[in-house]
């Protein structure tokens, strides 16, 4: 039986880091990224497994990375307990190091009671925005008392982290340093256990006013753009080349020798 290769880290490994230093996380969405994002050092990824194309890149990701700490992101609307630990043990079974789950705490505790490491949710969750708005949450001190309830019901259910999103940094600090779990800081401040951003973010991948909390490092959209242009560039030129004659070229023919396309014609009678 072959063994996977060790990871960098396991869950018990990040527990034993909380409150000791802060981990950088990424979000990545293809095996070139999950790639980059390791060759870089940076110490967790999370990447979608919320639909059967995302399902089907997952195993590119972890042969990519295969040491790297990768948990899959499970699709929005569980509708049971079961569900969720099926698509749980799968995304584990394909070499996923743990789950994230935005579900409530009735279906994480099933998750997390079958021993699957889960992620869960709090502040600004996009896919619950309807309730919210997209806002930072927490401003009010009403909200932010939610808010730790929230946490601590998700600790109870046995979720080992949560992406905390847009949430006051002052009120992040504390959330962090109130639980066991680890708080995986996107747009929330410095003082959680990780500092997390989308690949898309870093890159600079979209035409639109990137988020305050996040930071642009490259301009990929740009570099997109200028390979779109060099595509059509090159095929008009292939059409030009065909239509006047200069494509395919001597060089680029293949060849009898004539003595054998003779014998060959010899040999038709």
């Amino acid at each position: 039986m072959s063994l996977r290769p060790t990871k960098k880290y396991s869950v018990y490994d990040l527990q034993q880091l909380k409150g000791k230093q802060t981990l950088t996380h990424v979000h990545v969405k293809s095996a070139d990224e999950a790639a980059a994002a390791d060759a870089a050092g940076v110490d967790l990824m999370s990447s979608p497994f919320d639909s059967p194309e995302a399902q089907a890149r997952m195993p590119e990701l972890i042969a990519a990375a295969p040491t790297a700490f990768i948990s899959g992101s499970t699709p929005h609307g569980l509708a049971t307990q079961e569900e969720g630990i099926q698509v749980g043990f799968k995304a584990l079974e394909m070499g996923a190091s743990s789950v994230y789950c935005s579900a409530s705490p009735f279906i994480i505790e099933a998750m997390a009671r079958e021993g699957i490491p889960v992620v869960g949710h709090l502040g600004m969750v996009p896919r619950h925005a309807a309730w919210t708005n997209f806002r930072a949450i927490g401003k009010k001190a009403g909200e932010a008392k939610k808010l730790y309830d929230q946490m601590k019901s998700l600790e109870s259910a046995g979720a080992y982290a949560a992406e905390l999103e847009l949430v006051p940094h002052q009120l992040a600090t504390y959330l962090c340093q109130n639980t066991s779990m680890l708080l995986m800081s996107l747009g929330s401040g410095t003082g959680c256990d990780t500092q997390f951003l989308f690949s898309d973010d870093i890159l600079g991948e979209y035409d639109e006013r990137i988020p305050r909390h996040a930071k642009a490092y490259r301009n990929f959209l740009k570099e997109y753009q200028r390979l779109q242009a060099e595509r059509i560039a090159a095929f008009k030129e292939y059409v030009a080349d065909v239509k006047g004659g200069q494509f395919p070229a001597e060089s680029n023919l293949l060849k009898m020798e004539e003595t054998e396309f003779e014998e060959f014609q010899r040999l038709l009678g």
